[in-house]
């Protein structure tokens, strides 16, 4: 029998591996050991990945590549059922860092290629991800680096590639954003074609040898006949880098409050894991920082509607008509996928609850979780209402935060909850009458919680 503590401890993790767990899912992974399920999660070969013929067959109005909302009904399809939660996490978070958006681009099967690509790479090595990137059509065009040639070199992407990808503000000079371009021509993509009569096409990335700049290059205090993938080799080096990547793992997975120590120690885990995102990740999984953070970070919008949807039980399979509606439902949140506002991508943390954010954000969970014929919520309440003898709303309430997470009231949310409620006295479930009557309890309090303040962290 595993302990509350147990529990609480791999809830945390999987809000922020993955996209959260009910209780069931949660004694269940907590019987394997926190470790364990840690080492699952960065080694996601091990589970086969979603089925989605059904999806993609049912769903045929939408199957349509040229749209980037049928790519992002997909990941948020993943997002909620993926057996590989932290591929489509760590996914998200490259796609924030990374920001590449359909806005410019244009072209939904090229955005679809880099989405899959951070999806496939993006727990591996640093240095050949990075190197996908620079190979990657969508980042080319969005930086227009098919405009960087060697007798008139644009720095966009070698410039974003240092301050905005890897290493950070004020840790290069204009030299080294000039050479760090000048390696990087040459590097184009092939013609886009247009949409019709056909529809859109990906473009691929080409080299082209004569439009390279051959010269010697003067990059980091380091000299040579360097191309692309050479700065890369120097760039993921760096203790800058480090740095860098430290910051935004911490901002993204730990917490939203800095904390200039954890911020090293996974600086110091991404030198000594030779660049491992997966190895870095499981490093800050097993840290102290990591679990004493539960709490401590803002649900970005695609967090919050995947989790809220994940408890609600809708979109287990790929029947159910509606899954179309999620990515509005973020956009209305202030998150578009596979559109961010600028290469900077998204402001986050308290920024992601402003007041028209948190209206939509309340009234969304409020509505998915107030459902009580949705499956995941009528078997949270039939599992909180379950018992014999008389029981409190405060012992309801409990059991109901339990059974959605192992999530966490403070007082003056509880006080409001249980004042709202307005019941005295116990509940008695030794009738019928009083069993439904806890049920009834149990339905008002799951909508209450989602409502709350501290549901909208994790």
């Amino acid at each position: 029998m595993v302990s509350r503590e147990e529990v609480s401890l791999v809830a945390h993790l999987m809000r922020r591996a993955g996209f959260g767990a009910s209780g069931p899912e949660l004694e269940e992974l907590s019987s394997r050991g926190y470790e364990s399920v840690v080492d699952d999660l960065v080694s996601p070969e091990r589970f086969p990945r979603l089925e989605e013929d059904v999806l993609e067959r049912h769903h045929a109005e939408h199957a349509d590549e040229e749209s980037p909302r049928w790519v992002a009904m997909k990941w948020m399809h993943r997002m909620i059922n993926s057996p590989r939660p932290l591929e489509e996490k760590a996914a998200l978070f490259w796609h924030g860092l990374f920001a590449t958006g359909w806005a410019k681009v244009r072209n939904g099967p090229m955005m679809n290629r880099q989405y899959s690509m951070l999806r496939d790479h993006g727990l591996g090595n640093f240095g050949n991800l990075l190197k996908r990137l620079s190979r990657d059509p969508a980042m080319i065009y969005w930086l227009d680096q098919q405009t960087n040639h060697g007798d008139a070199v644009n720095e966009n992407y070698g410039r974003e590639l240092l301050e905005l990808f890897s290493m950070g503000r004020g840790n290069y000079t204009e030299d080294d954003v000039r050479n760090c371009a000048r390696a990087f021509t040459g590097w184009t993509m092939t013609h886009v074609l247009p949409r019709y009569p056909s529809g859109y096409w990906p473009s691929d990335f080409v080299y082209r040898d004569e439009d390279h700049d051959h010269g010697v290059k003067e990059f980091l205090g380091e000299e040579g006949n360097f191309n692309g993938d050479d700065v890369i080799e120097i760039i993921v080096r760096q203790p800058a880098t480090a740095r860098f990547l430290g910051e935004a793992i911490h901002s993204f997975f730990v917490s939203d409050e800095r904390d200039d120590d954890a911020i090293q120690l996974i600086a110091d885990a991404y030198e000594g894991l030779g660049y491992e995102t997966g190895e870095v990740l499981r490093f800050v999984f097993l840290s102290d920082f990591f679990r004493d953070a539960a709490f401590r970070k803002v649900k970005s919008p695609a967090e919050f509607v995947a989790g809220t949807v994940r408890l609600s039980g809708r979109y287990r399979d790929g029947y159910e008509f509606g899954l179309a509606d999620l990515p509005s439902a973020t956009l209305s949140m202030g998150q578009e996928l596979l559109n961010p506002p600028t290469v900077e991508g998204w402001h986050t943390g308290r920024e992601w609850i402003d007041s028209s954010f948190l209206v939509s954000r309340v009234n969304f969970a409020a509505e998915r979780l107030g459902e009580v014929n949705a499956p995941g919520v009528a078997n949270l309440v039939e599992r909180a209402s379950q018992g014999e003898g008389a029981v409190s709303a405060e012992d309801l309430l409990d059991t109901c935060l339990y059974e959605m997470g192992c999530l966490w009231l403070g007082k003056p949310s509880r006080e409001i909850i249980l004042k709202e409620l307005g019941i005295e006295g116990k509940l008695c479930r030794e009738t019928a009458a009083g069993k439904d009557a806890a049920k009834r309890v149990a339905g008002q309090l799951v909508g209450m919680i989602a409502s709350s303040r501290e549901y909208q962290f994790t």
